[in-house]
């Protein structure tokens, strides 16, 4: 296990996977209790549903909508349960924090991910949806998340993001 710190300054967007390891069962479940364990508007309102795709043709057909699947060797739709959610206009936040426990828990496991946006592009969501059966009105595709080890074009080097001229104090 990393200390979070390294984490957080490790976690890249990977695009490329090592296809000759294989992403473990307990590793997708730690990951995806990970996804679980975000906050949302409400306890006990937190709208994500989970599918893991690991069969290499759904995998294909998932990559004619959204590319950068094509290549991973397994991914995670996250779906939100509309019915669960406590404030019905901010169930992407609630997913979004499922989403980057996900992708942390990922690097923690030594692994790496990728977040592939579906919502809240309305064509890609309806392929989605239809590609995964997703007909109640209820249950929308949020995101993509690839998992795998990284491939050959990660490196794992510190980025330094932090800008100090973003940070405002009490006003603008």
């Amino acid at each position: 296990m990393n200390d979070f710190e390294t984490i957080i300054n490790t976690r890249r967007s990977i695009r490329v996977y090592d296809t000759t390891k294989e992403v473990t069962d307990e590793q997708i479940e730690k990951i995806l209790k990970a996804g679980m364990q975000a906050p949302g508007s409400r306890l006990g309102a937190e709208p994500w549903e989970f599918i893991v795709i690991k069969d290499k043709d759904m995998l294909l057909k998932i990559s004619k909508i959204k590319p950068r699947v094509k290549t991973a060797p397994v991914a995670i739709l996250l779906v939100a349960n509309i019915e669960r959610a406590f404030y019905k206009a901010h169930w992407q936040q609630d997913m979004s924090a499922a989403c980057e426990n996900m992708l942390l828990e990922a690097v923690n496991l030594g692994l790496g991910g990728l977040w592939n946006g579906v919502a809240p592009t309305e064509k890609t969501m309806d392929e989605i949806a239809k590609l995964f059966d997703l007909d109640n009105e209820n249950l929308i595709p949020f995101s993509i998340v690839t998992v795998g080890y990284p491939g050959e074009d990660y490196e794992n080097k510190f980025m330094d993001k932090f800008d100090k001229s973003r940070i405002h104090y009490e006003r603008y």
